[in-house]
């Protein structure tokens, strides 16, 4: 078992920490901009490791769920630009991270204190639930202006998560979505003032962390509802 907080990648250089409230496992995303690299994308597998561990080594069904937080008015700015395009296996670890998140063993919650931009809106999607600052921030696609396709698996992803209006807009426009108009969109389940998303985001996650005692059977639920949603993007989804 972990002694939590968990620094990671390590305690002399870390841009994330795994801790520990009562039921809920708390990851603290807290890079500059929360760019996705490998080492990055990395130190979130080895986060959803620890928690997996600590939900399988359980002798009874508990409440559990996770939930994860940007910092400032970041939540994260989506991938590493120069290095998804200069270290080939890069896409494959990121995409990676969005398949064990969406289909993760316990309820998952991202508490989106600040802009969600491309990678990081994909990250926010595959939570099962999303909470959203009200007063500052937007969620966002921007391939369509840097310009840069989506891989299936990420489209796949979106499909699963938005009406074909929604995808639309998001994806052929770049629109940038307020909080008003994530949650109209539903895109995200609340919207709340900066300084209550995280509050809000772990009321949420307790609030569904009863479903973790359903074992094995939280995850099978997911891997059928994503399977069959994705089922021809899976490839790419899978590493």
């Amino acid at each position: 078992m972990s002694a939590f907080p968990v620094a990671l990648p390590s305690k002399e250089h870390h841009s994330m920490t795994l801790s520990k409230e009562g039921p809920l496992f708390i990851l603290h995303l807290h890079d500059k901009d929360n760019r996705f690299n490998t080492e990055f994308c990395q130190s979130i597998l080895k986060a959803l490791q620890i928690v997996e561990d600590a939900f399988v080594s359980s002798e009874d069904p508990v409440d559990m769920a996770l939930v994860t937080l940007g910092n400032d008015k970041i939540y994260s700015n989506g991938l590493d630009l120069m290095h998804a395009l200069s270290y080939g296996p890069f896409m494959d670890i990121y995409l990676t991270v969005l398949r064990r998140l969406v289909t993760f063993c316990i309820p998952t919650v991202a508490a989106i204190n600040g802009h969600a931009f491309a990678g990081g809106c994909m990250l926010a999607l595959a939570h099962d639930y999303r909470v959203m600052r009200s007063d500052r921030g937007y969620m966002c696609m921007n391939e369509v202006d840097l310009p840069s396709p989506l891989a299936p698996g990420m489209a796949g992803l979106l499909r699963y998560k938005m009406s074909p209006k929604t995808y639309r807009d998001m994806v052929l426009q770049g629109h940038r979505f307020t909080a008003q108009e994530a949650l109209d969109q539903e895109l995200v389940d609340i919207i709340c003032p900066g300084d209550q998303v995280f509050d809000k985001a772990k009321e949420l996650a307790l609030k569904w962390a009863p479903k973790a005692k359903s074992g094995i059977v939280y995850k099978q639920l997911k891997d059928e509802v994503t399977t069959f949603t994705l089922i021809e993007d899976c490839d790419c989804l899978t590493p």
